[in-house]
């Protein structure tokens, strides 16, 4: 009984010494559960990559936009100057005019007196900026006395108003009569100025800059040479 009780006890030892074997079924639920742990990781990188690609792409973008953005403004800057100092130009043209105006040919005194007063008023509606007014009354004026004392000028300042409603076709006919039936005109070295300004906004450069080195070489040291140079500056033959 004694041996029976021992051996018994002997048993229970040892498979209580014995380590259980592992179940083949959970191994696998944990490699698994690894696999799928690094795949996870995998594409939670690769998607941080492509959202970092895409975050860089679009401030590229956005850069581009502000560098289009300040070229814009800048562009639109330099108009506005443009057009600030257009009208100082004519205005100060204007004032040079009414203080410089030719004294009358041998015509009758009222038809002098007619056409200063044209003259007079064609200048104010330009000086108005009532360019439609003043584009009539200049014309108006040219058909009427079209060999009085301001015949130049008139054609000079009809140029002027085409150039600025920027009617250039006509402005170039207009600053041309000038110098073709004026040529010793006061107006002359202006109209030749305003002639190549007006050619280089007809998108002829190469008239447009041959035009401004004519007003250097024909009239050096007057105010439409200096502007010559500084449009010429501005203007690249290419």
């Amino acid at each position: 009984m004694k041996v029976a009780i021992a051996s018994l006890t002997a048993l229970l030892l040892a498979g209580c010494a014995t380590t259980p074997e592992e179940d083949p079924v959970q191994i696998r639920l944990d490699d698994l559960d690894a696999r799928v742990g690094r795949i996870d990781r995998v594409v939670s990188n690769n998607s941080l990559v492509q959202l970092a690609q895409q975050i860089e792409v679009q401030q590229q973008e956005l850069r581009q936009l502000r560098g289009r953005v300040e070229e814009l403004q800048n562009d639109n800057a330099k108009l506005r100057q443009e057009q600030r100092n257009l009208y100082a130009d004519l205005d100060r043209r204007i004032t040079e005019a009414r203080t410089a105006t030719p004294a009358a040919p041998a015509e009758s005194a009222a038809s002098a007196g007619d056409e200063q007063a044209q003259y007079d008023r064609a200048l104010e509606q330009l000086r108005a900026r009532d360019y439609e007014g003043a584009a009539d009354s200049l014309r108006r004026l040219a058909v009427a006395f079209p060999n009085g004392a301001l015949a130049d000028n008139t054609q000079y300042w009809l140029g002027e108003t085409y150039y600025v409603t920027k009617e250039y076709d006509h402005a170039a006919a207009a600053f041309g009569r000038v110098l073709e039936y004026w040529p010793n005109s006061r107006k002359a070295p202006d109209a030749l100025l305003k002639l190549g300004y007006t050619q280089l906004e007809q998108g002829n450069r190469a008239a447009g800059r041959a035009t401004l080195q004519q007003v250097s070489m024909r009239y050096p040291g007057t105010d439409a040479a200096r502007l010559a140079a500084e449009r010429l500056a501005r203007t690249p033959a290419q």
